[in-house]
């Protein structure tokens, strides 16, 4: 017996299917969580812990917030203290990178240091405009008096004009699709990205194709901050973007 199916109801079978692994992914990621933080308390005043995301949990009793990496596990060569460095763990004592028994499937994420690099990238951009508009203002000329142009004094010239820009297709350059819409990504990203710095990867996405999806939302960080709308900090392969405060 030969079962067809068309297309639609392919794409939507592969969804519901999508969305189970999802589910499933979650509920293995919260019992690994409660197994590795079975055992341990907080450590000002006993509570239980419960993890919130990759190398951090909270207290349940005091709300206090730690890295269990760092509290809990020492280094496997020498016993030393861990500590975070940018996405990785080391040891403070022998210099051993250490992998973690807390992290689940993704990376640590050091807040201060990107918080550090967005902060130089920020004074760079404003010394850079601070340098051009002084160079502007010490190089520039005089007004310079002209007639007004009259595209109607040359015979045809207006036609000319129109028939050569008429078939200009604004972002020509993007890939070809109907499903973008700038302005509807850009209101999306600027109810979710706020005024702490946040991994770009970790932004909600619009577009059920996840791949074309990313490439909208890069599209549109880079006209926001563009716009002076957000700040854009790159280390490697991590994006972090953060609401633009103005100094």
């Amino acid at each position: 017996m030969t079962v067809r199916l068309d297309r639609q109801e392919f794409v939507a079978m592969a969804f519901r299917l999508s969305e189970a692994v999802r589910a499933f992914a979650g509920r293995v990621r919260e019992l690994f969580y409660a197994v590795m933080l079975a055992g341990y308390e907080c450590p000002r005043c006993s509570g239980g812990l419960s993890m919130t995301g990759e190398g951090r949990c909270r207290c349940n009793d005091c709300g206090y917030v730690l890295d269990p990496t760092m509290a809990f596990q020492p280094c496997a060569q020498c016993g030393g203290r861990l500590v975070l460095r940018v996405r990785r763990y080391r040891c403070r004592r022998c210099g051993t990178d250490v992998p973690s028994r807390f992290v689940f499937d993704g990376l640590p994420f050091d807040a201060e240091y990107f918080r550090a690099k967005m902060a130089e990238s920020r004074y760079r951009r404003t010394q850079r405009r601070e340098r051009a508009s002084r160079l502007a203002v010490e190089n520039r000329s005089a007004p310079l008096e002209t007639q007004e142009w009259d595209l109607n004094a040359a015979p045809g010239l207006v036609d000319a004009l129109n028939g050569l820009v008429g078939g200009v297709k604004a972002f020509a350059w993007l890939p070809a699709t109907g499903g973008f819409d700038l302005g509807r990504y850009q209101r999306h990203l600027q109810a979710h990205i706020g005024p702490e710095e946040q991994l770009f990867d970790a932004l909600p996405a619009l577009d059920k194709d996840g791949r074309l999806d990313r490439i909208w939302r890069f599209v549109t960080i880079i006209f926001m901050a563009h716009f002076g709308l957000i700040d854009i900090c790159q280390h490697e392969r991590t994006i972090l973007v953060k609401r633009h405060e103005a100094d």
